[in-house]
């Protein structure tokens, strides 16, 4: 068993993670159109643009880190060596120079894609270390639980505080508000990153896989095709969820009329995330994890078509519906992360190659995929609907920006339950080839033989 000291640890990693990633997905397109003054076709594309580049360094990162060798092991040091660049990049993205028109563009691209790659640089070889904590099919999935489960926590602080901490650092200067909100949020990461770098241990490890030449460790990848139905899964995942988390300031403020409801909605959503994250474990006790994954694909995707219908004036059912998706739709994180553990395993099994880092990186090269899709469509989107930064919304408009926000991301979550049916890996399945290619998890004695 994996001590629940250990399992806080790692979760911390991606509380300081999240410091960034639901800022982004939460803040950074209003920050742009309402605060820089970049048109919102823009910044749809800009996201496109950056995010696909930013994904494709992802296995890159991942094949890196698998030929790390360190007295801390493969993953670990990146906590320890990038933290700080990671919070000095997330300062850059919220700062707003005085520039022209074409100049806020520039540097708007230059700072993001800076940013971008500085997630990916810290973030491939944190979410691998999830991969090489434990072999155990059971505590994978504890493991990912408090992950998300504290990242979901700084997801709740950056919801809760963000807007009140721009008010209060800017005094009436929202620029400079945000500015000095991301200083503080960077410094608290940094500090997390090494919290986690000095509380978690690499036990699962392998020579195997040591010399293996990326264009062999790509051809093993590709020959895995459980890890092919999980990057597909995510990609559509993630083109929804990001759509969807990215349009509820738009919801609140342009569509349900309550501007000074904002940061109350994305809170109670931000709690219902948190809840979701931490039943996960219970429930993959219980069940089967893939029927249950598909099964909260479905609920989420049923909760954001019901919200369409949702009248302006019922602003409590809006909230207890928002809720009620991130309950869901978060509760169904963890047995995903936990999965990419296990298709590391197949892909060992099937091709006599371990290639950890790799198999983590390029699933989130596909996450990624899902972002930028995501981000950009939410730009793309108002900007078909006529939307203009400010000022009262048509009819059009508004309607527009509860389509985007409602249907579009039940869509996505339609399509990834029918892709997980194809996904096959199940806990005896799993075992199974844990015991045929000779893994041993013994936490315990601190032995254990398998990947990089």
């Amino acid at each position: 068993m994996i001590s629940v000291r250990e399992k806080i640890a790692y979760g911390l990693g991606d509380t300081a993670s999240n410091f960034i990633f639901q800022t982004v997905m939460l803040f950074l397109t209003f920050f742009y159109t309402d605060i820089f003054g970049i048109s919102p076709a823009v910044v749809g594309t800009m996201f496109l643009v950056v995010r696909i580049f930013d994904a494709v360094t992802d296995p890159l990162m991942g094949a890196l880190a698998d030929r790390t060798k360190t007295k801390w092991g493969k993953f670990r040091p990146y906590l320890l060596w990038l933290a700080l660049p990671f919070g000095l990049s997330s300062i850059l993205a919220f700062t707003t120079p005085d520039l022209d028109p074409d100049g806020k563009v520039i540097y708007a691209f230059a700072t993001y894609t800076l940013l971008m790659i500085a997630y990916t640089a810290i973030n491939i070889p944190y979410s691998a270390l999830g991969g090489v904590i434990t072999a155990d099919v059971d505590e994978r999935v504890s493991v990912q639980g408090y992950r998300f489960v504290f990242g979901m926590l700084g997801g709740l602080i950056v919801t809760t505080l963000t807007l009140p901490l721009v008010d209060f650092f800017g005094a009436g200067d929202t620029a400079l508000g945000y500015q000095r909100t991301m200083i503080a949020m960077s410094i608290v990461g940094v500090i997390l990153f090494l919290l986690c770098f000095a509380g978690t241990k690499e036990r699962v490890t392998s020579t195997s896989d040591a010399n293996v030449s990326m264009k062999v460790s790509m051809a093993a990848l590709w020959k895995n095709d459980q890890w092919r139905v999980l990057s597909l899964a995510a990609i559509f995942l993630l083109t929804g969820m990001v759509l969807r988390t990215t349009l509820a300031i738009y919801y609140v403020k342009y569509f349900l009329m309550r501007e000074d409801l904002i940061t109350t909605f994305i809170t109670i959503g931000m709690v219902g995330n948190i809840l979701g994250c931490a039943l996960a474990q219970p429930l993959a006790k219980k069940v089967c994890k893939i029927k249950a994954y598909i099964a909260l694909q479905l609920i989420a995707a049923l909760i954001c078509i019901v919200s369409f219908f949702i009248d302006q004036q019922q602003i409590a059912l809006a909230f207890g519906l928002y809720f009620l998706w991130g309950f869901f739709l978060q509760m169904a994180t963890p047995l995903l992360w936990a999965k990419i553990a296990d298709t590391v395993d197949y892909g060992q099994w099937k091709t006599g190659i371990r290639i950890t880092g790799i198999t983590y990186s390029s699933v989130v090269f596909f996450i990624k995929m899902g972002l930028a899709i995501g981000g950009a469509l939410a730009g793309w989107l108002l900007a078909f609907y006529g939307y203009q930064a400010d000022v009262e919304q048509s009819q059009q408009t508004q309607q527009g920006i509860l389509i985007s926000f409602t249907l579009f991301p039940a869509i996505g979550s339609i399509v990834v339950a029918v892709v997980m049916r194809y996904y096959i890996l199940t806990n005896d399945k799993v075992n199974a080839i844990q015991q045929d290619i000779g893994i041993n998890d013994n936490v315990n004695n601190e032995t254990a033989v398998v990947n990089g």
